[in-house]
């Protein structure tokens, strides 16, 4: 079985982890990995967006000149659509763009993208992460014992932990997410995964339970 260096802060090995892809997932559907992502990014958006039609464009609703004997095309309101200044004829108005896939869904897509982590050798693991306060300084120093300090980077600690947050806030293209907080989208944005021992523990726990409540509801 595929084992991962265990880290701790100054970068020494202290430690193996055994683990492989199929303890989370046992297969990776794209699909489902793009739907989520799609899921995720559109409830994100503001969806604030707005252009005026021709009613709701300022201007007067007289005719700009008689019907006939004119010579040009009949024209009616100055704040008509094929003129500059009108309105849209088309108009953009505010809407809501979120929607819901099921949950059992959303969580196996989680897996497929801690799955993909591993096969990809992009997870790096880690005894502890812990600070006595914020700094930033000690953060960024211990990312590059890790080899981390390069790329996008989600630290994920077991729970949450504002020391670790606070030190990593300022860095740029690193985030901090603890393990129950963990969704498709913060795990595939970001190239490299930091994660914790007793992190991958909670995970490794919750992917097995899940795969027993789904085996048993398949027999039942």
């Amino acid at each position: 079985m595929p084992k991962l260096t265990v880290h701790d802060a100054k970068g020494k090995k202290v430690g193996t982890y055994t683990v492989e892809p199929t303890d989370f997932a046992p297969r990776i559907n794209k699909q489902l990995l793009h739907d989520a992502v799609v899921m995720y990014q559109a409830n994100q958006r503001q969806g604030s967006h707005q252009t005026k039609t021709r009613s709701d464009v300022a201007g007067t609703t007289k005719k700009l000149y008689r019907q006939k004997g004119t010579g040009n095309a009949r024209a009616g309101s100055r704040r008509s659509g094929i003129r500059r200044g009108g309105g849209h004829i088309h108009a953009i108005r505010n809407r809501d763009y979120s929607y819901s896939l099921p949950r059992k869904a959303l969580q196996l897509a989680m897996r497929m993208a801690l799955a993909s982590k591993i096969r990809d050798d992009e997870m790096t693991v880690i005894d502890k992460l812990e600070f006595a306060q914020p700094k930033t300084r000690d953060m960024a120093g211990v990312l590059q014992h890790l080899g981390c300090s390069e790329g996008s980077l989600l630290i994920t600690t077991a729970d949450y932990a504002p020391n670790v947050y606070k030190s990593a806030r300022n860095i740029k293209h690193v985030t901090v997410s603890p393990a129950n907080e963990l969704n498709a989208l913060s795990l595939l944005s970001s190239r490299r995964l930091l994660i914790t021992t007793e992190a991958l523990d909670q995970l490794k726990e919750r992917a097995a339970a899940s795969g027993k409540a789904n085996s048993n509801g398949a027999k039942a």
